[in-house]
């Protein structure tokens, strides 16, 4: 199965500089006509000359949507670590987690305290009961 390996990513290169090529409109298209990209890239397949042909000087790529590529915009936006106890907003979430685990809290010690005192009503009701 190791053996096909090759062949395949050969084939998927191919296919994905040939249909690239016929969806890239003809004003992307560097050098040569469209039509003898599609040739050559059919033509020069199996040897992967023309699939990387195609990639590297066939197309116009274009820049990212911003302007800038992420490496340019980590360069230009710095950011300085904060240690969590220096963080407003981190300890402000803090303090918010702490009120509703403390409302919890009082919750179910409520609704514990009252199925203790159901239990002690029941435990008088049945000692009443069997006296």
């Amino acid at each position: 199965m190791l053996r096909y390996l090759p062949f395949l990513l050969v084939l998927a290169l191919w296919i994905f500089a040939f249909i690239d090529c016929l969806n890239t409109p003809e004003e992307q298209v560097r050098g040569l006509p469209k039509v003898v990209w599609v040739i050559i890239i059919l033509l020069f397949g199996e040897v992967l000359v023309g699939p990387v042909a195609w990639l590297v000087a066939g197309k116009v790529r274009q820049g990212a949507p911003g302007g800038s590529t992420p490496s340019e915009w980590h360069r230009n936006h710095r950011t300085e670590f904060v240690a969590p106890d220096d963080n407003p907003e981190f300890l402000k979430s803090l303090k918010e987690e702490n009120k509703k685990d403390e409302a919890l809290l009082k919750d179910w010690e409520a609704d514990l305290r009252r199925r203790e005192e159901e239990l002690r009503r029941r435990e008088r009701g049945n000692e009443g009961g069997k006296e």
